[in-house]
């Protein structure tokens, strides 16, 4: 035999070798398990809690749902960073809060869960309602992600961005 029929016979035995191997692919299911859709029903329910929580105007209402650890990041519409929750409280307080008569943000039916473990990342695009002192008011959407984890039974933020398209 030849070298160069020798590797073609080679190629196509490797070749016939892993396709008479491959099982065939399983169409993926479209529904979701029962303990999948629960979950999913868990972060439904404690992002509306997050979302009222936000709505008080009151920083220490939404800190429930936040790691306390110093070294972590947030990211919100302004300014462009947060490092630990506490300068993420003072700062909304300081930068928003404190500006507002009235706000509110409202989440949109667009929720996306994901989960990995004790690690969970949620996508989801809101709405804005933003009254200032000065007499401005800012309406628009907003988007949201959040990534927690869950520790001693909890599910905590851990990293949180807010961005809204520039218009």
């Amino acid at each position: 035999m030849n070298y160069k029929k020798f590797i073609v016979w080679v190629l196509s035995l490797l070749l016939f070798a892993t396709f008479a191997q491959a099982a065939p692919l399983a169409p993926k299911s479209k529904t979701k398990s029962a303990s999948t859709q629960a979950f999913d029903a868990e972060f439904k329910q404690m992002i509306a809690r997050y979302y009222d929580a936000w709505n008080t105007g009151k920083p220490e209402n939404a800190a429930p749902f936040y790691a306390k650890d110093a070294g972590l990041v947030f990211y919100d519409l302004a300014p462009l960073k947060y490092n630990g929750w506490e300068e993420y409280k003072q700062g909304v307080q300081k930068n928003l809060f404190d500006n507002m008569t009235e706000g509110k943000l409202t989440p949109n039916d667009d929720l996306k869960v994901s989960r990995r473990g004790s690690v969970a990342w949620t996508t989801l695009t809101f709405h804005y309602d933003l009254k200032m002192k000065e007499g401005k008011s800012y309406v628009g959407d907003g988007r949201h992600t959040a990534i927690w984890e869950k520790r001693g039974g909890k599910w905590l933020i851990v990293h949180e961005q807010l961005s809204a398209p520039l218009q």
